[in-house]
């Protein structure tokens, strides 16, 4: 399985075209070891088939010199690619496992052996299947016609232009074991391709679903404010604008809550801004805890909150956010530190017929202006 095992390096994707990006250090020593220990598996595939062959030599099919040979040349062969991956010469390619390259020189190397032994020639001939075994799960369809045309190129004159017979002996006892032995490593090395197949489905299956997850996460992040965990304020406004149109669309109410925390900067100042930041993720999530559903909550800047209520008029928005008012003044807020108080103040503005969130907001911003005016810890609106 010697030629099998360097289809198992191939990108699927790439040919072995230059490549003119430098890549970082800790993708080429990835690489590289990759490339190892499937250079280390073609080494142990020669054992496995020069074993087959010492007991076709013990049989006295074929003299010492075919195992040994085959051996020394199959070694030989992984040793260059060996040295050539070592010196990175291999990352000047796209495709950095040589697959074509590997494909060819083994290919090669069992035809070279069918030729010189085509007594025994059906064990060369079981590698070269093994070949393109392996090559399914990894060759793209170009690196598939190229490596299928060589090895056609090479096949057609051994079998049409030369009379010599490839054999299969079992004429003796231990050549009927060697048989076995062939046939028994072919197909567990077809097992082997089955099982390498099958985990490879299993772990693109699994990256499927990590991919989802952190393409999920990312657009959570890409809307969450990272400290509060509430809607940013590029989402929040974007939420207030589908909640505009869907109110002009149906007719319905819409109000909107500028809410600010009252005295902030004292906060920031008196108890440090880690214990400010601690405050305003709890405030986050207070709000979320009593706010509705179909509510919509974000950090619209600093200590500044936008609450969107569809649904909801005037004096329904003026009560919900009076109890909002009311639980964020009665927590304990002591266990940050004690005397702590913290209180917000609010602005509350209803959707007008044909009104734009700016001057909507800009409402709302007034109404919180005034709350702040007649000593905070207030609701106002508009």
């Amino acid at each position: 399985m010697s030629s099998a095992a360097s289809l198992l390096q191939g990108q699927g994707s790439h040919s072995a075209a230059a490549r003119p990006v430098r890549l970082p250090p800790e993708i080429l020593n990835r690489r590289a070891g990759q490339r190892r220990q499937m250079l280390a598996v073609q080494g142990v595939s020669y054992a496995l088939i020069t074993s087959v062959l010492l007991v076709y030599c013990y049989a006295g099919t074929v003299p010492i010199i075919v195992p040994s040979a085959y051996f020394l040349s199959g070694i030989g062969l992984v040793a260059i690619f060996v040295v050539l991956s070592e010196a990175h010469f291999n990352d000047r390619f796209e495709d950095h496992y040589l697959t074509i390259f590997q494909v060819a020189g083994h290919v090669a190397l069992q035809l070279c052996f069918l030729l010189a032994v085509p007594g025994i020639g059906f064990a060369f001939l079981s590698v070269v299947f093994l070949i393109f075994g392996f090559g399914a799960l990894r060759m793209t369809s170009r690196q598939a016609i190229i490596t299928w045309t060589l090895t056609m190129i090479g096949l057609a004159p051994i079998f049409l232009l030369t009379s010599t017979p490839i054999g299969l002996p079992v004429a003796t006892q231990t050549e009927r074991v060697a048989a076995m032995l062939s046939y028994v490593l072919t197909i567990g090395q077809c097992a082997f391709v089955g099982l390498y197949g099958s985990t490879m489905r299993k772990m693109l299956y699994d990256r499927s679903f990590e991919l989802k997850a952190a393409y999920k996460r990312i657009e959570e992040l890409a809307e969450l404010d990272e400290l509060t965990g509430a809607s940013n304020r590029r989402s929040i406004m974007r939420m207030l604008e589908e909640e505009i149109a869907r109110a002009t669309r149906g007719g319905s109410p819409c109000s909107i809550a500028l809410i600010d925390l009252d005295w902030f900067k004292r906060i920031n100042d008196a108890y440090g801004h880690p214990t400010g930041d601690e405050v305003l993720r709890t405030f986050s999530i207070t709000m979320f805890a009593n706010i509705r559903s179909v509510d919509r909550f974000g950090r619209y800047g600093g200590e500044e909150f936008l609450l969107v209520l569809p649904d909801m008029d005037a004096g329904q928005a003026m009560r919900a956010l009076d109890r909002l008012r009311a639980i964020i003044a009665d927590l304990d807020w002591s266990a940050f530190s004690p005397g702590m108080k913290v209180t917000i103040s609010a602005g509350v503005a209803t959707l007008k017929p044909n009104e734009t969130s700016d001057t909507f907001l800009a409402r709302a911003d007034s109404a919180l202006y005034a709350s702040k005016a007649q000593g905070r810890n207030r609701i106002t609106s508009a």
